[in-house]
Parts: structure tokens; sequence; C-alpha cells
């Protein structure tokens, strides 16, 4: 199993890759949030390796959890690699795991190859997936956007409106959770 590549970039267009490590040049399939963070020469990409009876193909991502989302995703029934692929290219992470939280059956839709059955399928089989998302991502706004999201959760279940969430939260200073929630109440 490959899970990984480091080397140089012989070739590449917005769907894939050539990576040349040592001498053998590998065709990594990559989503377009990928290729938009790709430099010139050098590379390391995570990698899933997916092994069928007439191809191997290996999937490559700059970020763990982009591949942690791509791995969970191909694990739902009916969402294949492309698919799964598809998302990755629409979405960021973070951006998905905003999308599974708020129940967004049109997010889900507006990813090409997913219709409204696929996409129901999508969220339910992702229920508590964004948390994950947002608490595997090592970089310091997915703490702030896990907290983000879970205030937003809480005051919705106190009865406040999505809009006004958004407007007050994005006024907020604090970083935790329960700050959040206080200093949004009082805007409120």
């Amino acid at each position: 199993m490959i899970v990984g590549l480091k080397g140089k970039i012989v070739y590449k267009e917005p769907s894939f890759v050539h990576v040349d490590v040592n001498g053998i040049v590998y065709e990594v399939f990559i989503s377009l949030q990928t290729f938009s963070a790709l430099g010139k020469d050098d590379v390391s990409l995570h990698t899933t390796h997916i092994i069928r009876e007439d191809a191997q193909l290996l999937f490559g991502f700059l970020e763990m959890s982009e591949k942690k989302m791509f791995s969970r995703l191909i694990k739902i029934n009916g969402v294949g690699p492309k698919v799964a692929m598809a998302i990755c290219s629409t979405y960021s992470p973070s951006q998905f795991a905003t999308v599974i939280n708020n129940k967004d059956m049109n997010g889900v839709k507006k990813v090409p190859g997913i219709g409204p059955k696929s996409a129901g399928r999508i969220l339910v089989e992702l229920v508590g997936f964004d948390e994950e998302l947002l608490t595997n991502d090592n970089n310091s706004t997915s703490s702030s956007s896990l907290a983000f999201a879970q205030a937003s959760e809480a005051l919705e279940a106190l009865g406040f409106k999505k809009d006004k969430i958004a407007k007050v939260l994005s006024s907020c200073s604090s970083d935790d959770t329960s700050s959040l929630v206080k200093e949004a109440l009082k805007l409120l």
C-alpha cells in the first residue's frame, strides 16, 4: 500500500500529476484544491492507493485532512473515487464540515455527479464527521471553526435564526465555544 510520495513534478493537469520518485514516475489523481496549492518542482503527497481488478489508482492530497475526507467518502455506498474527488475539488475539508454540520442538502447537490438521493445518503452517513474533520485539521483556524460551528448550533437550538447567528458570531472575538455563545447572547 502506497501511503505517500515525495518527488519532483514532471507533468501536471488539473485532475492529475506525474511525480518522479527516484526515477519511477507515478500518475497521481488530485483534487482542484491540491492542484491550486501545488508548487512547480518538489512535492510531498499523502496518497490513497486503490487496487482493482483492472487498475491500480493513486489519489494524492497535500493535506492529511483532505485525505481523511476522501477515505471516509469512498466508504459510503454509491460514492466512488470519482465522486469523492469531485467533493474534494468542490469543498475544502473545513467548508465540507460546515456543509455536514448544517445538513445542507443543496450544498452537497452542488457537487457534479450527486443527485438528491446520493446527497441525502452522504449527509446521513457523515453525521458527526464534521467535528472529526475540524479537530484533525492541524491549524489553529480549525479549532476556532469548530468552536464557531458549535456556538452556531447552540444558538440555533435556542431559537435564533441562522442569518442573525452568523452575523453576530462574525463580530465576536472569543475563540472557545462557551465564550462565543455568551458574547453572542449579549449581542442578540
